[in-house]
């Protein structure tokens, strides 16, 4: 189980390859921020962890994605932080233009606009075994937060003829008031090595802060607990252990 420490959060982050996760991995583990708290659905293994997020975070990302100087990167529209309920955030993570002059934009959205056959083809994408559509469905719809990435590709001369592809998402559950556990945090490979997973969860646990939830928890695939580390998370803050139980069969 891992925890976030909002304190421990510094400007410096270096940009690392996103490595997507599900739960099916052989170990486990779960993160904790602390102030802060991710949940990330993995395997059925009972290894835990917890970590914590750093301030100053956007700035690194920033600066990670615009070593490509074809690459810029739009500032986020601020959000009145003393609203109860913020509105859903729609914006241009990215924005990169291409030899051939093609501009692909990467979309953040935290409004919940995913197709139940985009994800499962992301999922596809990812290695992650295929789940029944209704239970997509009713997971993404009871989610308190679904966050996604989306690609959208235009060709010079081809006004209003947009490619869009889904590639990445993280979804939030939550009880309202004082946790919010994340989950199916996924990359598409293509996308991965970016800084493009951080700057996911970064928002995911800013729209979390916003609507003052502070406890945000996360499980994490033993491959990939590096990568919530680098993060900020720590591993069992306070003796803090994941529990689960499972049906005998």
């Amino acid at each position: 189980m891992l925890t976030l420490n909002i304190n421990a959060i510094s400007s410096s982050f270096s940009i690392v390859p996103f490595h997507a996760n599900y739960p099916l991995s052989t170990q486990t583990q779960l993160l904790f921020p602390s102030n802060l708290s991710y949940s990330f659905a993995t395997t059925a293994t009972r290894k835990f962890k917890s970590f914590q997020l750093k301030a100053g975070f956007w700035e690194s990302i920033k600066s990670g994605l615009m070593k490509d100087n074809s690459m810029q990167v739009i500032d986020p529209p601020s959000i009145d932080e003393e609203d109860e309920e913020p509105l859903p955030q729609v914006f241009v993570l990215v924005e990169k233009t291409e030899p051939d002059g093609t501009i692909e934009q990467i979309i953040f959205s935290s409004g919940g606009d995913i197709d139940v056959y985009d994800l499962e083809a992301l999922c596809d994408k990812v290695g992650w075994p295929r789940r029944p559509l209704s239970k997509l469905a009713a997971a993404l719809k009871n989610s308190y937060i679904v966050a996604s990435l989306h690609s959208i590709r235009k060709s010079p001369g081809s006004e209003g003829d947009e490619q869009k592809k889904l590639i990445g998402m993280a979804r939030a559950t939550s009880d309202h008031a004082f946790n919010a556990t994340i989950w199916d945090v996924l990359v598409d490979p293509s996308y991965q090595g970016q800084g493009l997973g951080k700057a996911l969860i970064e928002k995911l646990i800013r729209a979390l802060l916003q609507r003052d939830i502070g406890n945000i928890t996360l499980f994490a695939d033993s491959k990939v607990v590096e990568f919530y580390r680098n993060l900020g998370f720590e591993a069992d803050p306070e003796g803090i252990k994941g529990m689960f139980w499972y049906p005998n069969h």
